[in-house]
């Protein structure tokens, strides 16, 4: 089981700071597709990525247990 946390308007699109996903030796980038096709979440293209509180890229493979954090960039004033 991987877990996703969202954030900002991640979350809100959602409706939930969380989900989890069976899945095994995904790479980030298919995880983004899935959730993509899944939940309809057009944005995941822009987003930072961490695996276990360590930002990761694309290529990064998941394993069960895994806690991947999905982080919309933030603008501010």
């Amino acid at each position: 089981m991987i877990k996703v946390l969202l954030f900002a308007q991640l979350r809100d699109d959602l409706g939930k700071e969380s989900i989890s996903l069976e899945g095994n030796s995904w790479s980030v980038a298919e995880l983004k597709k899935k959730m993509t096709a899944d939940y309809q979440l057009a944005s995941l293209e822009t987003v930072m990525t961490a695996v276990n509180e360590e930002f990761a890229d694309d290529d990064t493979i998941l394993s069960d247990g895994d806690i991947v954090a999905f982080i919309p960039p933030v603008s501010g004033g």
